[in-house]
């Protein structure tokens, strides 16, 4: 590791290690090296890698603005280096790497002493970051990735307790009690250093006077003026920050975009639960058996955990890819989704509700058929549903998913007789959001160098 000699000012970005927060934390990268501004990327040597891969592909080149750092994880026998990312992680070590991260943060000084960056960006996972370059009169930004309707509830929760929380001003967002006991919602302590939410509001309070929020006035306006208010801070809405669409070497796009091409305009649903939520046998049997009902094309994406010796067959019911030949098409790994989202032939998403996946979505003006798994995703699937750009699958009793309920969540978005209402306010948003997003990032980029002057 070593300093790159330049007149340009220069800004650490450091994310957590989810792709979920690394895509997003790349993009605002991008943006600032147009602007001539070095960046220092710190992260652990398997994200490095794939940053490297993507940045390669790219029309631009980034080479000279763009400097990866290897952030050192110490070694735990039960995390080996390839799992120093939340990517195929397998879930029972999620609590590990969180440790591990958080065990590394006594090498962040020297980092800090080598590179002597101007500014720092970092994550909702590092309260520790502002600590400890306060006293290097170095100014350290949080930027906060996922959804601010998300975190107005957790602060909302933080300030008067989960037995309050029907006094939460937005009657739109709210959890059902199976998502609650699932989640394991507790009252936010002061000082619990190894809850998630009590991090998230560390790192937003260490924020030197703004936080930055990947989404725009027009998908959260008054969601951020609510957390601006309660929080203190002043929000800077830079986002959407959406992944530029690269199609990798193992990916047959040909195949699929062929596929595409034979479907009617707006015909098919795309289904992905993203690359972190692995969903069980019996929820795969429900989703394929809601899909085989409703009898809509769609293109499936699945993964599974790293080391899970299971294939797509197995997890399946019997006769499954027999009853969909020629309106199914089932991906197991990776697929280049927003080039699929971004197809004419695609009619909706059905999708965890990562919040990437519904910018992506929002963005190209495509309905969402909201099936939320965990985390923030089912505040996210409410924001769906108030902003009518798309339709919330209903489960049964303790979250249980039925096949009816998929098929008739599919329908309403898809056949032409009931999707004309959440398209139209879709294409409305989605024009929004190109009219006056764009501009709004670049403004809020722009207030944010204000620091460095």
């Amino acid at each position: 590791m070593e300093r790159i000699k330049e007149n340009s000012p220069s800004i650490l970005i450091f994310p957590w290690l989810g792709f979920g927060h690394i895509n997003p934390f790349l993009e605002l990268a991008k943006k600032l090296s147009k602007m001539n501004f070095h960046i220092y990327f710190l992260s652990t040597s398997i994200i490095l890698k794939s940053i490297k891969e993507t940045l390669d592909k790219n029309s631009t080149n980034y080479n000279l603005s763009i400097q990866l750092v290897e952030f050192h994880l110490p070694y735990l026998h039960e995390l080996p280096p390839h799992y120093h990312t939340t990517k195929d992680l397998p879930p029972h070590l999620n609590s590990t790497l969180i440790q591990a991260f958080q065990m590394a943060s006594s090498k962040f000084p020297s980092i800090i002493e080598t590179l002597k960056p101007n500014l720092i960006i970092y994550d909702g996972f590092q309260p520790w970051v502002a600590t400890m370059v306060s006293s290097c009169n170095i100014h350290a930004i949080m930027f906060y990735v996922s959804s601010t309707s998300g975190l107005a509830y957790h602060f909302h929760q933080f300030l008067h307790g989960t037995s309050n929380l029907t006094s939460f001003p937005f009657s739109s967002i709210y959890l059902h009690g199976y998502e609650i006991k699932k989640l394991d919602i507790q009252p936010i302590k002061p000082r619990d250093e190894k809850a998630f939410a009590y991090m998230i509001l560390k790192s937003f309070e260490q924020s030197h006077n703004i936080v930055l929020l990947n989404t725009c006035r027009e998908i959260e306006g008054k969601y951020i003026d609510y957390v601006s208010t309660i929080g203190k801070k002043e929000l800077i809405p830079i986002g959407p920050l959406i992944c530029e669409a690269t199609i990798g070497e193992d990916e047959d796009w040909g195949t699929i975009q062929s596929w595409l091409d034979k479907k009617d305009k707006l015909s098919c649903v795309y289904v992905s639960f993203g690359s972190e939520s692995f969903l069980s046998k019996q929820e795969i049997e429900a989703i394929a058996k809601g899909l085989e009902l409703s009898k809509v094309n769609f293109i499936w994406t699945i993964k599974f955990p790293k080391g899970v010796n299971t294939t797509m067959e197995e997890m399946v019911p019997q006769g499954f890819f027999e009853s969909t030949k020629g309106i199914g098409m089932v991906i197991e790994g990776w697929a280049p989704q927003s080039l699929i989202l971004n197809y004419s032939s695609i009619g909706g998403f059905i999708t965890h509700c990562g919040w990437n996946s519904i910018l992506e979505s929002m963005s190209f003006g495509l309905p969402i058929i909201a099936m939320p798994i965990n985390h923030d995703q089912p505040l996210n699937s409410r924001l769906v549903e108030e902003l009518g750009i798309g339709v919330e699958i209903l489960r049964g009793k303790n979250g249980k998913i039925m096949k009816e309920e998929v098929a008739k969540g599919i329908r309403k978005v898809v056949e032409e007789k009931t999707r004309k209402q959440v398209n139209l306010k879709a294409m409305q948003l989605s024009v929004k959001i190109k009219l006056k997003g764009e501009k709004a990032t670049d403004d809020g980029v722009k207030k944010l160098l204000k620091l460095l002057c």
